[in-house]
């Protein structure tokens, strides 16, 4: 009789587990950019997009070896004040981990930093993803398109 009740409990979780196994294995951040979203080189030029509050424009500079690396200057023009405004530099081709940078106000609407993107060890080449923040808040919802841009070891070469 106990053999029984162990088994019919054994069914029942291998029942439930590929029932509910794919809501769990879910990602529970559904804030960050989804693969299907279109894409835009921030090195091929500026991108820009409207929303209700109006248009926003981000656009990123390669300025050359700083000592540290490849620096890069990103700009942002956002139509409605941001509070501690932040883009976060996350690796697309590969995850080397999350790199918030502040954005500093330059008056008006603009924004702007300097930075240094991470080089991956194992190659010269790699993709980074840039999100717009506001503290914690993600502010992907504000973003339909997906940033990002191929940050390369000009020193190798």
């Amino acid at each position: 009789m106990l053999r029984a009740i162990v088994v019919l409990g054994f069914i029942l979780a291998f029942i439930s587990a590929v029932v509910f196994g794919g809501r769990w294995l879910e990602p529970a951040d559904k804030t960050l950019p989804s693969a299907d979203q279109p894409v835009c080189d921030l090195l091929e030029g500026p991108c820009e997009w409207q929303t209700n509050a109006g248009v926003w424009k981000v656009d990123l500079q390669h300025l050359g070896d700083g000592g540290q690396g490849e620096e890069y200057q990103l700009s942002v023009i956002a139509p409605t004040v941001q509070k501690r405004f932040l883009a976060v530099l996350r690796g697309e081709s590969m995850y080397m981990g999350e790199y918030p940078v502040p954005m500093r106000h330059e008056g008006g609407d603009s924004y702007s930093v300097r930075f240094s993107a991470p080089l991956c060890t194992t190659g010269g080449e790699m993709v980074w993803r840039i999100d717009l923040q506001e503290g914690q808040k993600p502010l992907s919802e504000v973003a339909p398109i997906k940033l990002v841009f191929q940050a390369r070891d000009h020193s190798a070469s």
